[in-house]
């Protein structure tokens, strides 16, 4: 190999050129200066990636109150009982193992759900939305021009 050809190959040059083509024109961040306001933190960099990913990562305790706030929207979205069952007993094994591990951060408040209940407070929830889904087409369908309740059109 001669010198000219290693000369291309060098990283230096192949970025000197991609500069020239406007390669990096448009790049975020382009024209602001450096963030190093962390620069003494040996753990910046997965800082700084938590926050660019928009990524949360919260001590078992919080992150346990968290899921439970959440948890019967989470089995509303569900259409069986299996699948609902499967996600309380998910809960209740994480709330339970939380309870054994040395604590971390605020206590943990968050208590297993009784799954029956649970269960039962999610179909009573389900029911009551197919009987509005149910009365709301019933008025659309009364509502429906051409269309007269108990009679012929």
């Amino acid at each position: 190999m001669d010198f000219d050809s290693l000369r291309a190959r060098n990283p230096l040059t192949v970025t000197q050129r991609q500069a020239r083509r406007g390669d990096f024109d448009d790049l975020p961040g382009a024209g602001e200066p450096l963030d190093l306001s962390d620069h003494d933190d040996p753990d910046w960099w997965i800082k700084r990636y938590l926050k660019r990913e928009r990524l949360v990562s919260l001590p078992p305790s919080l992150q346990l109150r968290k899921d439970d706030a959440e948890l019967d929207a989470e089995l509303d979205a569900m259409s069986s009982e299996r699948a609902a069952r499967r996600e309380v007993e998910d809960f209740n094994t994480r709330a339970v193992n939380a309870r054994y591990q040395t604590p971390e951060g605020p206590p943990l408040i968050t208590m297993p759900r009784d799954v029956e209940a649970t269960l039962g407070a999610w179909a009573a929830r389900r029911a009551a939305r197919a009987e509005q889904a149910r009365t709301h087409a019933e008025i659309a369908t009364d509502s429906a021009p051409g269309t007269r309740r108990g009679g012929a059109a």
